[in-house]
């Protein structure tokens, strides 16, 4: 089963080389193209300066009025901190069967969290919530299974304990064989 292509928007500085490597890995677990794009948005109409945060539902909107297509998956890249008003802070966040979603790196890097910095275990964690935000945009809900990249997550650890992939029954339900894809 072909998939809907997939546009990533990259909304603020994101190095090349991860960019390229996060096109790959989506690809190949979608089974879909996907093209990267630069956008331009002025954050400071999203932005709560109580919360010293960034509103995530109105910033899906936005991006969704602005750059999305009933014919392609949009997805924002951005590197601030998310929140929505019932909780704290948020990865990303997508329309389930929607056409798209956000995600955010802000809070993905080690030394947010006293430990040293690795570029590496940062960039881990935004594939997966990527893939993630993108699973719900093609239609599936929170997964039970321990290693899915569709287990929810509130931490990032919960996000370094789960796998970069779907399970075989998310990926089923999506149609993806498992010739397609990753196996």
């Amino acid at each position: 089963m072909q998939l809907q292509p997939i546009t990533l928007i990259s909304f603020g500085y994101f190095e090349q080389n991860f960019l390229g490597e996060l096109v790959a890995e989506v690809s190949l677990e979608f089974s879909s193209p996907v093209k990267i794009i630069t956008g331009h948005l002025d954050l400071s109409n999203f932005h709560d300066p109580t919360r010293r945060q960034y509103n995530g539902n109105d910033l899906l909107k936005k991006v969704d009025s602005m750059f999305s297509s009933d014919k392609v998956k949009t997805l924002g890249l951005f590197s601030v901190d998310l929140y929505i008003p019932i909780l704290t802070y948020i990865f990303g966040q997508a329309y389930l069967e929607g056409r798209t979603g956000i995600a955010s790196l802000y809070r993905f890097g080690n030394e947010r969290y006293g430990m040293e910095k690795d570029d590496e275990i940062q960039h881990a964690r935004l594939k997966k919530e990527v893939i993630h935000e993108l699973g719900h945009m093609f239609g599936l809900i929170h997964c039970h299974i321990s290693s899915c990249v569709m287990r929810s997550s509130t931490y990032v650890e919960d996000i370094d304990q789960k796998g970069l992939n779907l399970c075989f029954n998310c990926r089923s339900k999506m149609g993806i064989s498992r010739t397609q894809g990753r196996s």
